[in-house]
């Protein structure tokens, strides 16, 4: 749970920016669009295959 109090002073700009950075660095945001829908086991391993894919792609450009 993400609890942002207001400081003395501090605009509600501020605030809403402060609590955006907040719910982003808990990952609470990603967590919600998984659940948004139904995911199968396939679906997951495929993902999860895409996401390794992915990352050893990335990992070949950094060394290069």
């Amino acid at each position: 749970m993400v609890v942002v109090k207001a400081k003395p002073g501090e605009s509600s700009d501020r605030l809403i920016a402060r609590f955006r950075k907040r719910i982003l660095q808990s990952g609470l945001l990603l967590e919600v669009k998984d659940r948004e829908r139904h995911t199968t086991k396939s679906e997951r391993r495929k993902e999860q295959l895409y996401r390794v894919r992915h990352l050893r792609e990335l990992a070949k450009k950094r060394d290069e």
